[in-house]
């Protein structure tokens, strides 16, 4: 279990977390959803430890994260990030293979079960087919699923990832968070597509401006009630089958006050009524 209490954090003196709380269980797949600017990257660093919290804690079954050294936070927690490593000149097998680097010390060679692993984890997210490629040679998608299949690589039990479905086309979208769903590890997963919120993950924590707005299970957190007055549009909601998805419309309010011209009047025209033909 992966679990913050009251996190609190600041940039330069800004606040931009003030007494976050989640709690990621067993096996389950925790979203952080919210508008840009929320604060959802900034509680994902505090949880793997790249950004030190001015209040609260953060524990991994029931260890605090601050307290992990050296291999011990790597062999608990694999993380995506959004910033692109540097551009090493290794190939897609060699990148992955880094994944197992926990687990040896630097001075030891990769076994055959590490290359065996690092394969697996290619295969499973369609990267095998390009293992002796140099990884600064990929595209934009192609690296972000290289890059997921060295953090599967690690073994870990939590897996945290910042907007994995970047620069990914929609199959991949959701071969990627499908793969990772299917996992059965502990995931908490920062996401912009509440569709893809929607179908992934178990519970929700919706950030609104640094504050927990609406925390619970998926199906509660996806309403217009919640939605509505954070994203500051018109949410409609249909039922899948299996899931619940979303339909959106900006409101009339929220282009208003964003200076753009009412829905339906082209740019440079003012909105005006009908005239009366009665």
């Amino acid at each position: 279990m992966l679990s913050a209490t009251d996190v609190s954090f600041a940039y330069d003196g800004t606040p931009v977390l003030a007494g976050v709380s989640l709690a990621a269980r067993s096996g389950g797949v925790v979203g952080l959803i919210g508008p840009n600017g929320s604060g959802k990257s900034t509680l994902l660093r505090v949880l793997y430890s790249a950004l030190r919290p001015l209040g609260g804690v953060v524990l991994i079954d029931g260890t605090p994260v601050s307290g992990l050294r050296g291999r011990e936070l790597p062999r608990r927690i694999a993380v995506v990030a959004q910033e692109a490593p540097p551009e090493l000149p290794v190939t897609v097998a060699e990148m992955v293979l880094l994944g197992r680097s926990p687990h040896r010390s630097s001075l030891q060679s990769y076994t055959a079960d590490d290359h065996r692993i690092a394969a697996t984890a290619l295969h499973r997210v369609g990267m095998r087919d390009h293992a002796d490629r140099g990884f600064a040679t990929l595209s934009g998608g192609e690296k972000q699923r290289t890059l997921i299949a060295r953090a599967l690589t690690q073994q870990t039990g939590h897996l945290l990832l910042d907007e994995p479905t970047n620069h990914l086309d929609i199959h991949y979208q959701h071969e990627i968070l499908h793969l990772v769903r299917d996992l059965g590890i502990t995931t908490v997963v920062v996401l912009h597509d509440l569709n893809l919120a929607a179908r992934y993950c178990d519970h929700l924590v919706l950030l609104d401006s640094g504050l927990v707005a609406a925390s619970g299970p998926t199906e509660e957190v996806l309403t217009p009630e919640v939605l509505e007055p954070v994203y500051r549009v018109t949410v409609r909601t249909i039922d899948d089958g299996d899931c619940r998805q979303l339909v959106f419309r900006p409101t009339e309010a929220a282009r208003a006050q964003d200076g753009l011209p009412a829905l339906g009047v082209p740019a440079g025209h003012d909105a005006v009524s009908e005239p009366d033909r009665g």
